[in-house]
């Protein structure tokens, strides 16, 4: 996998050979093991600065241009479904083994022009040029793994596309204006997700092809953006003779995804906490590398030694001991245990902002994320495998809004056994259940509008971002009221994946790796909406497949606790505790800035800063004031940032 570029000019300017070297010097930052490119005069321009992940990748051509076919590639790709590809396109064995990625996704190209990107799993973002059709083609996977940005100049109708976003800012038909319609979003939606519209970005002129969609631009200057792929709960479910069944076809699936993912030249990783996802993804992998004579490197964030878990009872804030059985019940397993005690959410911002390009959100996770790449790095990690959409997919059973389902459709017998049985297992009275199970049932909470504390409400208004908002069913607080209908809107919503793949493709390239989610494998993910909810919750027991499927994969510690989830950095205002004078500082200096009142809401934000105080205490780290306040701040950064440039 890589960082590529392209440029297509219908009119065939010559400064385009310029233009294409100066993006390719803009991504030198990244270590890389070759870099190459590839033109056709007049017009087309390719490069690419390559990281050699998987083993067919070493000395791989790319870009890639085949002058029988007419047609060349250059791809940031890792396809997981290569002997399905080679079966359906006739190619033998005997040459499947040596075949690049990048020569797949031409040889599929000329098999199914622009449909070929539904039949990929994997992922990719790619570009390639079809010189018979004088077309560029470019798509991205259905759940935007990897990123790819592009801008047109309107005048000529000239295209440039790149995996971030600096090779672009310097084109001459961009402004560098800052996006307000992106902006305001992004302030005034509450949790981490960016924007409504995935193909904006934070500067004018600046889009990206969404997760699961394709960009063509034609020689008459006409650039079209479709989807390619939707995702939907089917409503025939999978029907098997027995559980033995769905349990072995949960295996199966799951075993092919990480088996798929395991494609590297180097060793490989694995994010561990102590649930159910992380374990399980670690159990298959560690198995299948046991076979091959391999290791399994695991890397756990766990709370620095000084700090005191605040958390409630359900929660745990250090899962050494979870970890720990999973390492024992499994084997094959090199555990790293991190904590990484000079860094917090605070030390990190710049550093992150360099990474991302934009402002971000995930300040709880950011300090730990980082450490981890880093330490990956040093551990000569290629691949680092996690469960990121495991509670979606693998882990999925929500046991009180099945109740709620079944109530709202007067299967009362069932809604007695599974409310029984809850309240059994959770050690807590029928009627405390009973309660929570009406309040999703009638849809307490829903239908709220979304906070505003962070952004001006000028800005809401001007933009019309609150009403974007509330049409796309955002929640107001952050918060699933009902699991099924925000299962849906996850799986229909391109916008929702979005930030994940930016925020691990800039990572990835920093240090040379890949993060690879088996649990959003394209087939997983069909597989598991297929299923009938009676396999997911059973008899009040909430994920139960899950459970079942893993008897001897995990230790029964974790594979049946149904008590207790772990919570990751609940220690980061602790960590801060040294810095949190400078922090106060510059939230003041943010309050008096007036540049800042464009965007921000400085009179909620002098609220927030009232109530905490000067003195800071563990429990902020999840407050909606320390989290308005930070991230006005991260905000504030980047644009003070934005304007040196």
């Amino acid at each position: 996998m890589s960082a590529i570029i392209g440029i297509y000019d219908r009119l065939g300017n010559p400064e385009i050979i310029e233009q294409g070297e100066a993006m390719m010097r803009s991504l030198a930052r990244f270590p890389a093991d070759g870099e190459q490119t590839w033109r056709e005069r007049p017009g087309v321009f390719l490069g690419c600065r390559a990281q050699w992940i998987t083993p067919e990748s070493v000395g791989e051509r790319n870009p890639l241009h085949d002058p029988e076919r007419g047609l060349a590639v250059v791809a940031d790709a890792i396809l997981d479904n290569r002997d399905e590809l080679c079966d359906l396109l006739r190619i033998g064995a005997g040459r499947r083994n040596a075949l690049t990625d990048p020569e797949l996704l031409l040889l599929a190209y000329d098999a199914w022009g622009a449909a070929m990107a539904e039949r990929l799993v994997g992922d990719f973002a790619f570009a390639i040029w079809d010189e018979r059709r004088r077309k560029l083609y470019a798509a991205r996977d259905f759940s935007g793994a990897r990123t790819l940005y592009y801008t047109r100049d309107p005048a000529t109708g000239a295209i440039w596309i790149s995996t971030i976003m600096k090779p672009l800012l310097g084109l001459p038909h961009l402004s560098g204006a800052l996006n307000r319609q992106w902006i305001a979003e992004f302030l005034a939606i509450p949790y981490t997700t960016d924007a409504i519209d995935a193909r904006l970005t934070v500067y004018e002129g600046i889009g990206q092809i969404p997760p699961a969609h394709c960009l063509e631009a034609d020689a008459e200057g006409r650039l079209t953006l479709r989807a390619y792929c939707g995702i939907e709960v089917p409503r025939e479910r999978l029907k098997l003779k027995s559980d033995a069944e769905y349990e072995e076809a949960f295996r199966a699936v799951l075993g092919q995804a990480v088996k798929a993912r395991l494609r590297a030249r180097r060793n490989i990783g694995a994010h561990l906490s102590g649930g159910l996802d992380s374990g399980t993804v670690a159990s298959f992998a560690a198995r299948e590398l046991r076979a091959r004579g391999k290791p399994l490197h695991t890397f756990s964030y766990v709370p620095v030694a000084d700090f005191e878990d605040w958390t409630p009872r359900t929660r745990i804030a250090d899962e050494r001991a979870y970890i720990g059985a999973i390492v024992g019940h499994v084997g094959n397993i090199v555990p790293n245990y991190c904590d990484f005690p000079d860094s917090s959410p605070y030390s990190v911002i710049d550093e992150w902002l360099d990474v991302m390009e934009m402002p971000y959100k995930f300040y709880e996770n950011s300090y730990w994320m980082k450490g981890i790449c880093e330490l990956a790095a040093e551990r000569d990690i290629a691949v680092i495998l996690n469960g990121q959409r495991g509670n979606w997919t693998i882990s999925w059973g929500p046991p009180l809004d099945y109740q709620a389902e079944l109530l709202k459709r007067l299967r009362l017998v069932r809604f007695c056994r599974e409310l029984n049985g809850y309240a059994r297992r959770m050690g807590t009275s029928r009627k405390r259940v009973m309660r929570s199970v009406w309040r999703k049932a009638v849809g307490h909470g829903a239908g709220s509008s979304p906070k505003r504390a962070l952004a001006n409400p000028l800005l809401l208004q001007e933009t019309g971002a609150i009403e974007r908002i509330r049409q796309h069913d955002m929640a107001a607080d952050g918060n699933v009221s009902d699991a099924y209908r925000a299962r849906k809107r996850i799986f229909r919503q391109t916008t929702i994946w979005n930030l994940t793949g930016t925020c691990e493709t800039k990572l990835s390239l920093r240090h040379a790796l890949r993060f690879r989610d088996p649990t959003n494998d394209l087939r997983v993910v069909r597989f598991c909406l297929s299923l009938p909810e009676e396999q997911c919750v059973r008899d009040g027991v909430g994920r139960s497949l899950i459970r079942r499927a893993t008897r001897g994969y995990l230790p029964d510690i974790v594979r049946l606790n149904h008590k207790v989830r772990g919570i990751q950095g609940a220690d980061g205002v602790h960590r801060m505790r040294t810095a949190w004078p400078m922090f106060i500082r510059e939230a003041q200096e943010m309050l008096t800035d007036e540049h800042m009142r464009e965007y921000l809401n400085l009179d909620a934000l002098q609220n927030a800063l009232r109530k905490l105080g000067e003195a800071p205490k563990p429990e902020y780290v999840y407050d909606a004031d320390f989290r308005s306040l930070i991230q006005g701040l991260i905000f504030r950064r980047f644009v003070k940032r934005h304007e040196r440039r």
